[in-house]
Order: structure tokens, then C-alpha cells, then sequence
């Protein structure tokens, strides 16, 4: 009976990593479908910790936190320029970011000055799918 139910597992597992790439992530390629799908998950999930895919999304960041250790070369930049970067790269206005406040608080830490909180660094950081240490 165990050996069947390993089957099915195997089965499952090898249909779920036909689209989830679960696992260590050994090229630019697997790096930048891992990092789309974290983002897809992340707009799904949005704040709910709760949601089905919340526990996905944290394996998910675990490999991508995982490449970028190993692959990506950070340089040091000020958390306004982080993320302005990051509002670029992926098309968004300062109404985009409900996780920091309002639109003025949003334009005080893009103009420096106003520093992001613990709070809006994590919430930043998951939704970007990145290591909040880009936000300090």
C-alpha cells in the first residue's frame, strides 16, 4: 500500500513541478520563472497570510532567496532607489503601494524623507518577492 500511495506522490509531485519550480534553482532561466510565479502568486494572495498559496509563496522566496545569495551580485542603493527601481521594472505609480500608506507617505520615502518601517519593509519585500535587507 506504501508503495503505491510513493507512486502517486511521485506522480503528483513531478505534475506540480511541471509548473511550480520547487527546488533548487540552478539558472537565470529557472530564477526568472521562479520570481514570475512568486509575483503572480503574491498579487493572488495579496495580505491574506491565510490564502492556500501563502505557504507556496514562502517555499517559492526560500529558492529565489536561495539563487540570489549564490548569483546576484546586490549593490548597495538607498531603499528610495530600491524602490523606484522596482516600481519601473514592474509598471507601478506611487497609488501602487497601499503596503506603505497613503500617496504622500509613499512620495516622503521616494523623495528620502521618510524611512520605510519594519512593517512596510516585510510587506515590500513579499510583495516584490526580494529579501527585506534591500529595504535597509
Amino acid at each position: 500500500m506504501l508503495a503505491n500511495k510513493m507512486k502517486e506522490v511521485v506522480r503528483e509531485y513531478r505534475r506540480l513541478r511541471a509548473v511550480v519550480p520547487l527546488g533548487t534553482l540552478r539558472t537565470k532561466k529557472e530564477y526568472e520563472r521562479a520570481v514570475g510565479l512568486l509575483d503572480a502568486i503574491l498579487d493572488e494572495i495579496g495580505d491574506d497570510e491565510k490564502h492556500p498559496l501563502a505557504e507556496l509563496a514562502d517555499a517559492i522566496g526560500v529558492f529565489v532567496a536561495k539563487y540570489e545569495d549564490e548569483h546576484v551580485r546586490l549593490v548597495a542603493a538607498k531603499p528610495a532607489a530600491v524602490l523606484k527601481f522596482l516600481m519601473r521594472e514592474h509598471g507601478l505609480r506611487q497609488s501602487d503601494f497601499s503596503e506603505i500608506g497613503t500617496q504622500g507617505v509613499v512620495s516622503e520615502v521616494l523623495a528620502g524623507k521618510r524611512e520605510l518601517n519594519t512593517r512596510q519593509i516585510k510587506r515590500l519585500a513579499k510583495r516584490f518577492g526580494v529579501s527585506p535587507a534591500v529595504f535597509i
